[in-house]
């Protein structure tokens, strides 16, 4: 069982608190203590209320909101510990931010505060509480092996539009006073503060998830390529707006070919996601039907799209695979869109990218595609994918070619799905732009 080094009972005032106010007694349940316009600062004090009020607004996401929180509550109010307790629907707690404690072996041990803790009597309560000395309270259940020992707690309930989100609430003054009126009226502004970061934060993610629903939802699912194995994955850009115009498609045409494509619309908002679905749909049907060379299907898109007042502007590498007497052989046509990536069984890595490239699609009809073609080895691996996975801030695009290259040639021989998790990580990458990826892998005999 997880430890709360405050725990007592509902059914009884806490022993040793000390209420901010006692006029506070009758106060409608959620009111704070005492409003900001009732408090009296000195000008330093201020500037360090609005500095931490500035800190925790900073952000948008939702876990650095938090942790903020707890590191300006602490700082503001010279306290040596401070721990924000988020709370679920269910009302028990979800998660525990900290400051102080720095080992997180130790976090991870105590768990999360338990039902019958302080912390649930500040969401019943919803007002501030002040224990002057933790050890002589009837209530106090110690603390686990290797918790510092805490003397004194100051707690504020943090309410999110009525509702109880957690408590914030720190222990022990560095000064080895006691927490007084003033402290609490400062904690009490600053959790006012808070909950409108919380809340813009809790929005933001939400927006964010979803955006993101929304694109991978346009995307679609690949049919059985066999004797061909690939692999997809699609990642929006880390920051808002997570609606982007990348993306992928594959399927086996009439002839037996199997056409896959790899694409990115121009822009990054609303517009462009359903853009990124009318062009999809539109080359994928002008492939169905032609079964043409790469260029000429890319020539009919351009011209498909003057249809359009204002044409919507793509790159895209669009090509067929073709089984042979003497392997597959890939044939293409580049619309202004990072080169396909050619990983050889034997950890060979190259770009293909011919002298003659063509522009992106919708910019003028009248301009020539080009075709290629290359023969694709045994077992070798074709990746096509967007530039979001190679452009970084502040960083030439070769340098981030050619830590690709790497990368996918050291994962030569690794199954599609390992291959495609390297590449494009869930978490822990930061993109600055949405990333689609497309892996294609030929048979290891090509008689088969």
């Amino acid at each position: 069982m997880a430890h709360d080094p405050w725990q007592r009972s509902y059914d009884s005032p806490p022993s040793g608190a000390v209420p901010a106010d006692e006029s506070q007694q009758g106060a409608v349940p959620g009111r704070v203590a005492a409003p900001a316009s009732q408090l009296v600062l000195s000008p330093q004090r201020l500037r360090r209320l609005l500095g931490a009020v500035a800190a925790i607004s900073a952000d948008m996401d939702i876990r650095t909101v938090l942790h903020r929180i707890v590191e300006a509550a602490t700082d503001l109010v010279g306290a040596r510990y401070g721990a924000l307790g988020v709370l679920g629907d269910d009302g028990a707690f979800t998660d525990l931010i900290t400051v102080g404690i720095d080992d997180p072996h130790l976090c991870a041990a105590m768990g999360l505060p338990q039902g019958h803790g302080v912390l649930h009597t500040l969401v019943a309560d919803r007002r501030p509480l002040r224990v002057p000395d933790v050890a002589a309270h009837p209530r106090s259940a110690g603390f686990p092996t290797g918790h510092p020992v805490m003397r004194t707690l100051l707690g504020v309930p943090l309410t999110v539009r009525g509702t109880v989100y957690g408590d914030l609430y720190l222990a022990d003054k560095t000064d080895g006073t006691l927490f007084d009126d003033d402290d609490e009226n400062l904690l009490t502004t600053l959790a006012s503060a808070a909950s409108v970061s919380i809340e813009n934060a809790r929005l933001y993610d939400h927006l964010k998830r979803a955006a993101e629903h929304f694109q991978r939802r346009m995307l679609p699912v690949l049919p059985d390529l066999s004797p061909l194995q690939a692999a997809v994955r699609y990642e929006p850009a880390s920051e808002l707006p997570r609606l982007g115009g990348d993306w992928y498609d594959a399927l086996v045409l009439p002839d037996g070919a199997t056409c896959v494509v790899v694409g990115d619309v121009t822009g990054h908002d609303v517009e462009a996601a359903p853009l990124m679905g009318q062009l999809r749909n539109m080359l994928r049907a002008l492939a169905f039907d032609r079964c043409e060379l790469p260029g000429l299907i890319v020539s009919r898109l351009d011209r498909a799209l003057t249809m359009f007042e204002d044409p919507p502007m793509a790159t895209l590498v669009f090509g067929r695979i073709e089984p042979g007497p003497d392997g597959y052989t890939f044939g293409w046509s580049n619309a202004g869109h990072p080169p396909p990536l050619l990983i050889g069984a034997d950890g060979s890595a190259r770009y293909l990218a011919p002298a003659r490239h063509g522009i992106p699609v919708g910019i003028d009809a009248s301009v020539p595609r080009f075709n290629h073609a290359q023969a694709l080895p045994p077992a070798s691996t074709l990746l096509l994918f967007t530039d979001g996975l190679v452009e970084r801030r502040g960083q030439d695009i070769d340098t981030g070619l050619g830590d690709l290259a790497e990368q996918a040639a050291s994962l030569a021989r690794a199954p599609l799905d390992d291959l495609c998790d390297a590449l494009v990580p869930r978490s822990g990458q930061v993109f600055d732009d949405d990333v689609a990826v497309l892996a294609l892998r030929t048979p290891g005999d090509p008689a088969q």
